[in-house]
């Protein structure tokens, strides 16, 4: 089935959506990971903030995450709620206890799954050899809080492989109970295709699935495979990808991942919804993390955030010299390939720095290492992870490099964006929803977007950004002020996405 327009791809016949005073919605939300309490990526922005603004609403919401080590933070306490569960999955009895506390800031309440022996480590994801144990105990458990507690969801909204398992269980596992998942509606968010959860058709039986394998997809099976995205693509009643553009993407060969035959036949109820940013966290008009505030009516702050952020680096400072911000996991996906051939061209050709924050892939590590060396005097490189630092890159930089392979949503964009510092980006994903070519005649546009994934395409977009900003003075400067100012002006917050999603949710309980 073709994608169909509009924000996402499916449609509803109902025609209903959100509407002032609708009926209140209870919402199960369950995750892997929830800024700040545990976050690896974008994952845990979004599973932050959507609750928080459905909450916000009015809407009932319940957040339910793993209690990893890393929860355990200095001043947060935890009321326990549900003193222990015990999970019979099959080839394992696991023993769980639900602890409770609320998003910083609010009183959405949020709910941890305690099991010491799964979660009490180090990292998130160890990738170890329960992995697939630690995220079935999840969605077991957050169906199990429901029944604990009384809690009667409307909509079961699961994000990526970790909680995909939970659509399957209420359609078997926990379908007897009628009084809590009667009404009981799923939605799978798939942030990132490109992880599946996908293991040996052996854990079956060790994830407490082997007396339901029929509602499983046979042909895995038999090739020996089980995959929990897969699982939940295939039994959720609504699928959500975080950007329009993503949500066609994800339909095609070139970008399913081997999934795109199942998302093909779901397609009438596949929808794109396009991130949204926290103003709360993401507004230099605001922003604690700063050097200086500014606004899109007084850019004065923006050019001192500049002169903070080279001196930091301690890279030279010209006004009239652009600099190139880049803040990013420095991994395949991203397309950092593409910067190896091109960066040390412009740099040698160009008047330009760089400031580069970011770990991943040693060689790409290795790479902007050299860069610095090779450049010092151009070019800065912090091989870490700095929530300070990431705010001073977006508001000190000029522009902000973002050349990824495929981009599902995309939050950084949207920040430079918000933040006056024009993106230069693939046109893939949501880099492609969010940020539109300039246009120098008829001034309309809010940064650089290259179609061909290549060496050519990214330095004829580095090039054209540097052509544009010019001289940095004069004609050159207003030119570069309405970019920016296009890009500043754009309805970029969670408040202009949520409805979207309770259109979603009413759709399915219509």
């Amino acid at each position: 089935m073709p994608p169909k327009s509009g924000a996402g791809t499916g449609t509803w016949n109902s025609g209903r959506g959100p509407s002032k005073g609708a009926t209140r919605v209870n919402i199960l939300f369950v995750s892997s990971e929830v800024a700040p309490f545990a976050k690896a990526g974008g994952l845990g922005d979004v599973s932050s903030a959507l609750p928080r603004h459905l909450h916000a609403l009015g809407h009932d919401v319940r957040v339910v995450l793993p209690m990893y080590a890393r929860v355990h933070a200095p001043g947060r306490t935890f009321t326990e709620v549900v003193p222990e569960i015990v999970l019979d999955l099959g080839g394992n009895r696991v023993l769980v206890s639900i602890v409770r506390t609320e998003l910083p800031g609010t009183d959405l309440p949020v709910y941890f799954v305690r099991c010491p022996g799964l979660y009490d480590r180090p990292s998130i994801y160890g990738y170890a050899r329960d992995e697939h144990l630690r995220f079935a105990v999840l969605s077991f458990a957050a169906l199990a809080m429901c029944q604990h507690t009384g809690f009667a969801p409307d909509i079961a909204h699961v994000n990526d492989w970790q909680s995909a398992l939970v659509p399957l269980l209420l359609k078997t596992k926990f379908a007897w109970d009628q009084r809590i998942f009667g009404r009981t509606r799923s939605v799978l968010t798939i942030h990132n295709l490109g992880h599946q959860g996908t293991f040996g058709a052996g854990v079956l039986g060790a994830i407490g699935l082997g007396d339901v394998a029929g509602y499983v997809h046979q042909d895995e099976l038999r090739s020996d495979r089980f995959g929990f995205l897969l699982t939940g693509i295939l039994h959720a009643n609504a699928i959500t990808a975080v950007s329009p553009t993503y949500a066609r993407e994800l339909m095609t060969p070139a970008h399913g991942v081997g999934l795109d035959p199942f998302l093909r036949m779901r397609a009438d109820v596949m929808f794109g919804i396009l991130n949204g940013i926290d103003p709360t966290e993401w507004s230099p008009e605001t922003d604690a993390r700063i050097s200086h505030r500014y606004g899109v009516d007084d850019l004065e702050g923006k050019a001192r955030c500049k002169e903070a952020l080279l001196a930091s680096g301690g890279l030279p400072h010209k006004k009239e010299i652009p600099v190139v911000g880049i803040v990013s996991r420095l991994v395949w996906q991203k397309g950092f390939d593409l910067c190896m051939g091109v960066l040390p061209r412009i740099l040698r050709r160009r008047a330009v720095q760089l400031a580069v924050l970011g770990t991943g892939e040693s060689r790409y590590e290795e790479f902007f290492h050299a860069l610095s060396r090779a450049f010092p005097r151009q070019v800065v490189y912090r091989p870490a992870f700095s929530e300070n630092l990431a705010h001073q890159i977006e508001a000190g930089s000029d522009m902000f490099l973002m050349p990824s392979r495929y981009e599902p949503c995309g939050l950084n964009q949207m920040y430079s964006l918000r933040y006056g510092t024009p993106p230069i980006v693939h046109a893939t994903g949501g880099l492609v929803d969010t940020v539109r070519p300039w246009d120098g005649r008829a001034r309309r546009g809010t940064g650089f977007v290259f179609e061909h994934f290549d060496e050519a395409g990214l330095a004829w977009a580095i090039q054209r950004a540097l052509d544009v900003w010019g001289s940095g003075r004069g004609e050159d400067r207003a030119r570069w002020r309405e970019l920016q100012a296009n890009g500043m002006r754009l309805p970029l917050s969670w408040e202009h996405r949520v409805g979207e999603y309770l259109e979603v949710y009413r759709g399915i309980l219509a």
